[in-house]
Order: structure tokens, then C-alpha cells, then sequence
């Protein structure tokens, strides 16, 4: 509330009957013990009314949902995202962050009649497991132009930020050294023949080619896998032909996987502006995944983020930030057994529990 209670909004002062600090408190609330819709957090607070009230006043009661609904339409999605971005300031560790995971995600129901449903961009803590800050792409834009906006939001030192093939731009690349961190990009063919041109080095190699190399393996479930990762720095021929800001490094991960009589193999290709170092490379770019398995899947199957129906004006982007806030609260949260499902639902249950996530003694 330290945060997010200063925000500016548009209502007139005379005639609000639940100031902007209950809005969010109830709508936090609810979020975290599971509630979907605007419905939902009003009856969450109606049935915890007594909680909500040793918080803060909510003198008029529980906000309605036609209440709550035409607050977060209003409000205003980048004052809110500032906001974000500090709270989550706060909650990180002194240190930066040394993985950056950059991915897009669409709330598939946010869409509504002509208005498309809504693509967030979001920066994503791998080892810390929080949300670092979102940005929504434009109806005519894409991730391409929305990446920029939320690198600036970013503090950068020290760090690596990972991202597939649609971030691989120069002028990414360069705005993440110029912040002084690096970057770790999969390569497609969306650049040319750029990525045709490192995926032929290592299947062909040059004479004297000098390749670095470190490969795990796993084995459980009846499955075995088994990922190598190669590098290397001797890449004066690739800078002649594109230019890349910095590049230090190009890389090849191939994947065995061996489930019964199948055998199935995959190759990705990446470069860095940084050091040569197999190990790490492969550790990064398995962490990376965590935006998927631990961002993108818990939104959906944890929080039900594709089957919303918010999805008018400002308010699609405004919920889908505090189930980002939601989100982080319920990691640094997170004990011994606790699943994200589990607490959620323990949050709804006990308010206990529910204080310990909020930090409130």
C-alpha cells in the first residue's frame, strides 16, 4: 500500500465512497485467494468484510463490482506499471538479478468485439522467481517494438536477459549493453542469414575451429535426455558479415531425447556478448524455460488467467499487473510443501495465513 496507495486518479473527490487504498487492498485480497472477475472480489470481501476492516476503515462497506469495474477501466495502466516496477524494487534482493527471462503471453478471453485480446511482455526474475515488470504490446504493434519500453524500465547491471528468436534485434542487443548488461538470444531465421550462418559453422566446422563444449544428461520418468551445449569466441568471420553490438560468442544446444525405442534430437542456436562458458550458457538457457513452466503456466492453470473475461479499456492490463503482484507476494511466501494452488487457497481460508503473505503482523 506504501506503493501503490499514492497512485493518481481520476475520480472526483466529493463523491468517492471507497477511497483508492480499499480498492486495491480487497482486489489484492481476492486475487490471492483465488477470485477470477470483478464479482468475485466483491463477494470475497463481503465474506471477509471483518479482516478488511482491521486494515483500513471501508466505512461504506465493500466496493461493488460495477465500482470496481469502472475504476480499473479508468485507471491510469502506466502510472500503474511505475508503480510495479518500484514495489518489485523492493522485494528483490540488494543484487541484481542474474537472469532476465523475456517472453510474451496473450490473456486469450481478454478480447472483446473489434479490440484484440491483450499481449504482455513481461521480464521475469529466474532464480528469484518474481515478475520484474510487463508491458501490453499495442493493437498494432508486436513484441519487437514493445521489448525497448520494457528495458527501460529495467535496471540492467550486471544482469543477463535471455530471449527467443523475436528479440533478436540490434537495437535490443545495444540498449542491453548500454545498460550495462548482456544478453543470451536464440536465433532463427528472422535475421537473414544470420542464423543460417552459425547453425552451418557447427555442423561444418572450419579447420582449427575451436570449440568449447559441456553436456548433462538426465534420466527419470522412463525418459533420458541428454543436452550439450558448444561454444565459441573465434567469430571475426560473423562480425565482418553483421555487426552485432559486442558479440563475443555464438553457441549450438542440442537435446537427445530417448523415451523407449525413440529417439528424437533437437539444435538451437544463441549468441552473447559475453565470455565463452559452456556451463553457464547451458545452465541460462534451461532457466530461461522458468518464464514458461513458472510465470506462463502458473498464471493459467494457478490464477485461470486465459479464461478472464476483464477485458475492457485499462482494466485488462491493470488485473493481469496485480496477479503479477499476487504472483510475487505468494513466491516470497512460498514454505516447505506449499504449492502455488495450495497457498492460494489457504489465503482464501485462513486469514492467518493470509496476513503472513500480505506481511502484515
Amino acid at each position: 500500500m506504501d506503493h501503490f496507495g499514492g497512485l493518481e486518479e481520476g475520480r472526483e473527490a466529493g463523491k468517492i465512497l471507497h477511497p483508492l487504498p480499499e480498492i486495491l487492498l480487497v482486489t489484492l485480497c481476492g486475487v490471492l485467494a483465488g477470485a477470477e472477475g470483478f464479482e468475485d472480489i466483491e463477494d470475497y470481501g463481503e465474506s471477509k468484510l471483518d479482516l478488511l476492516q482491521q486494515l483500513l476503515p471501508f466505512a461504506h462497506g465493500v466496493p461493488s463490482d460495477d465500482t470496481l469495474r469502472r475504476f480499473f477501466r479508468a485507471i491510469d495502466p502506466q502510472a500503474f506499471q511505475d508503480v510495479f516496477v518500484a514495489f518489485v524494487r523492493d522485494l528483490l534482493p540488494e543484487a541484481s538479478p542474474p537472469l532476465i527471462a523475456m517472453d510474451g503471453k496473450t490473456s486469450r478471453r481478454s478480447h472483446d468485439g473489434t479490440v484484440k485480446a491483450l499481449p504482455l511482455v513481461s521480464a521475469f526474475a529466474t532464480e528469484a522467481r518474481l515478475v520484474l515488470a510487463q508491458t501490453a504490446t499495442g493493437q498494432k504493434s508486436n513484441e519487437i517494438t514493445a521489448i525497448p519500453e520494457l528495458l527501460k524500465l529495467l535496471d540492467l547491471r550486471g544482469a543477463t536477459v535471455s530471449m527467443d528468436a523475436m528479440g533478436c534485434q540490434r537495437e535490443t542487443a545495444q540498449s542491453m549493453v548500454d545498460s550495462g548488461g548482456h544478453y543470451l538470444l536464440g536465433l532463427k531465421g528472422n535475421q537473414g542469414t544470420l542464423h543460417e550462418d552459425v547453425r552451418l559453422f557447427f555442423e561444418q566446422p572450419p579447420q582449427g575451429a575451436v570449440l568449447a563444449a559441456h553436456e548433462e544428461a538426465d534420466k527419470g520418468h522412463g525418459r533420458l535426455e541428454i543436452r550439450r551445449c558448444e561454444v565459441t569466441n573465434r567469430i571475426e568471420w560473423l562480425q565482418e558479415r553483421h555487426r552485432w553490438p559486442e558479440l563475443q560468442s555464438i553457441i549450438r544446444i542440442t537435446a537427445t531425447r530417448v523415451i523407449g525405442d525413440k529417439t528424437t534430437i533437437e539444435a538451437r542456436c544463441y549468441m552473447t556478448d559475453d565470455t565463452p562458458d559452456p556451463a553457464r550458457i547451458l545452465a541460462d538457457t534451461r532457466s530461461h524455460w522458468a518464464i514458461e513452466n513458472t510465470l506462463h503456466w502458473t498464471l493459467d492453470r494457478s490464477f485461470g488467467e486465459d479464461a478472464c473475461r476483464i477485458r475492457q479499456d485499462n482494466a485488462p492490463l491493470a488485473i493481469a499487473t496485480i496477479r503479477h503482484v499476487a504472483l510475487n507476494l505468494l513466491q516470497a511466501a512460498k514454505q516447505n510443501r506449499d504449492s502455488m494452488k495450495r497457498l492460494r487457497k489457504k489465503a482464501g481460508w485462513d486469514n492467518h495465513t493470509l496476513k503472513r503473505i500480505l506481511k502484515i503482523s
